[in-house]
């Protein structure tokens, strides 16, 4: 526990070295005369969320300000090497009101060395855990550079989520990783926001994780993002694509944009051509459109599972279409795809203009306006496209024919 009688004289003769009047600490950290008068006559200590700026006003670090002591220059400490405790337990503080849940299943909060999770379903009787990690890629380098902080972490579950539905699983709980060079709160606090916010949109919980502040190792400003998710599926409910039967209607549901893929491409287009950026498609800038969050679909297709009725999905991710589709084919059988068929959307069509890009390239690195992909009975094809149209572009673009190859493309796309 701080001496707060050292500390306060700390804070006195800091403030004395600098010229400072208590009024003028005040004035630059927007509290109350009589705070610093009680903090330096050791009545009080400052609050939690004040410490950084206290300390980085009087010119010394968080660890020092709260021992009262100015550490010795030629000593090491691990505030040197990058690590302020104080400072990183002042985040976990932030931190924790983001992970607060109403979820019954969640046993435990911020501090534990671990997270526990009840995983009693008297409705499952022969319950499989499915399982992901996840990281949202470049992208999440562009988010960082143009503000998108929150928005990435949406970009993270909503793949997660989507990566175990096609499974047919239910999204129960996420752990996320951050890792950074230098932890600023109010980024930290972002980040851990919007996984927050994700998950409840997802109908599941974040349920800890980890921040791990490595400045040898990342260069301050640096923030990389990956997550961990756990769905339940019933044993028999399992979707794998072994119910997949020659004539079922293969049928797209749409993206609303490049979701967390082809970003490295993208990247190298704005390196080579900056000026696009702020070029618009249709209403947006480039960089709003290529920045829309991963769409979720859970909610769009929770209330088909277990019917009988989907025979596979496929989440379409790196690889476009023919490298996520060919997952749920069976041996002997493929997916024509008609090429004609798939909306494609505007943004797809600015990008092959503007790099020079072939159809073939176009489709072997982005989703091309399908983000997923159902197949289906023939005979439940209008049922589920009226279902999930309620939620999403819906529509169908081929059938299910023998074959060697797992998926086909016939004709060509239609970029009119």
């Amino acid at each position: 526990m701080p001496d707060s009688c050292k500390v306060g004289c700390f804070i006195s003769e800091k403030r004395k070295e600098l010229g400072l009047t208590q009024k003028d600490l005040s004035l630059k950290l927007n509290v109350s005369f009589q705070s610093i008068s009680k903090w330096e006559t050791g009545k009080a200590y400052p609050n939690v969320e004040i410490l950084s700026d206290l300390a980085k006003i009087l010119g010394v670090t968080v660890d020092e300000l709260l021992s009262g002591n100015k550490k010795d220059p030629d000593g090491l400490s691990y505030s040197k090497a990058g690590i302020d405790i104080a400072y990183t337990d002042s985040i976990k503080s932030e931190m924790a009101k983001h992970l607060a849940t109403g979820d019954r299943r969640v046993l435990n909060g911020l501090g534990p060395f671990a997270s526990l999770y009840d995983i009693d379903f008297p409705d499952i009787k022969e319950p499989v855990l499915v399982l992901k990690s996840e990281e949202p890629g470049s992208k999440q380098k562009l988010a960082m550079e143009y503000g998108y902080t929150e928005s990435i972490c949406h970009d993270m579950v909503n793949h997660l989520v989507n990566d175990v539905i096609v499974m047919g699983a239910r999204p129960l709980a996420v752990l996320d990783t951050i890792v950074c060079g230098k932890a600023e709160k109010s980024t930290i606090s972002s980040l851990v926001k919007g996984v927050s916010d994700a998950c409840r949109e997802n109908e599941c919980s974040l349920v800890g994780g980890e921040t791990s502040i490595q400045p040898s190792v990342v260069d301050a400003g640096v923030y990389v993002l990956t997550s961990s998710i756990a769905g339940i599926v019933e044993k028999k409910g399992i979707i794998d694509g072994s119910a997949v039967k020659e004539g079922d209607a293969v049928i797209a549901v749409a993206s609303n944009g490049l979701h967390t893929n082809g970003y490295s491409l993208v990247r190298m287009l704005l390196e080579k051509m900056p000026q696009i950026k702020l070029e618009k498609i249709g209403s947006n800038t480039f960089i709003e459109e290529i920045m829309k969050p991963h769409t979720p679909y859970y909610r769009s297709v929770k209330d088909l599972f277990g019917k009988g009725v989907i025979n596979a999905m496929a989440h379409i991710t790196g690889g476009g279409i023919a490298g996520n589709l060919c997952r749920v084919i069976p041996d002997g059988l493929s997916a024509a795809v008609d090429l004609p068929e798939i909306r494609i959307l505007p943004v797809f069509g600015f990008i092959k203009e503007k790099g020079n890009i072939s159809d073939a390239e176009m489709l072997n690195t982005f989703n091309m306006g399908v983000g997923l992909i159902l197949v289906v009975p023939d005979r439940n094809k209008k049922q589920i496209i009226d279902h999930i149209s309620k939620y999403h572009d819906c529509y169908e673009i081929g059938k299910v024919v023998q074959g060697t190859k797992k998926v086909v493309f016939r004709k060509r796309l239609n970029w009119v």
